[in-house]
């Protein structure tokens, strides 16, 4: 094997590498970005005042806005999803 060949498997894993690292610190900014100004626990979830329950919760916030415990096309899941986004949510 030689040694030009050894150097570009080496930069196309480093490159790969780094590719997937970027990916992965976009992600967690894009979701702290989103969280940022909401109160969050130990484990980065903001905490919230779930709407359709009636009850504090932590929940990760997804890229949309949306809390993990989110239901597409129920009312009060919609309109959390979008208080979250417009920074309005009820927090604990």
């Amino acid at each position: 094997m030689s040694d030009d060949s050894r150097l570009s498997r080496f930069v196309q894993s480093t490159a790969r590498k780094a590719g997937k690292q970027y990916g992965e610190a976009k992600r967690a900014y894009r979701s702290a970005r989103l969280q940022h100004g909401l109160p969050t626990d130990d484990a980065g979830r903001a905490k919230i005042v779930c709407r359709r329950y009636a009850e504090k919760r932590t929940a990760n916030i997804d890229d949309q806005g949306h809390p993990a415990c989110f239901e597409a096309g129920h009312p009060d899941c919609e309109g959390c999803a979008e208080d979250v986004r417009e920074g309005r949510i009820e927090t604990w």
